[in-house]
């Protein structure tokens, strides 16, 4: 089995949703979801071996947005929405 490597596995990268600015959170959020479906599919091979299928598939791509979107929502309230 070819697998994900350690630095891939983290599931808070840093151990913080803390963000300076709601960019960095936005970016903090793609990595969280990578982060979660290599914990979910730490094989390379079949995680690879499904992205013919799931990458062309707009029902596929519009869920990936929304759990992006929410995690990007968690870091947002963390982050009291960046207002003082």
């Amino acid at each position: 089995m070819s697998r994900v490597p350690d630095e891939g596995m983290v599931l808070i990268p840093g151990g913080s949703l803390i963000t300076k600015t709601p960019e960095e959170g936005r970016a903090l959020a793609l990595t969280l979801a990578r982060h979660t479906i290599h914990n979910i599919q730490p094989d390379l091979d079949v995680l690879k071996g499904g992205r013919t299928t799931y990458s062309t598939a707009p029902e596929s791509l519009m869920h990936a947005a929304q759990v992006v979107a929410l995690e990007f929502q968690t870091i947002a309230a963390a982050n009291g929405y960046w207002r003082d």
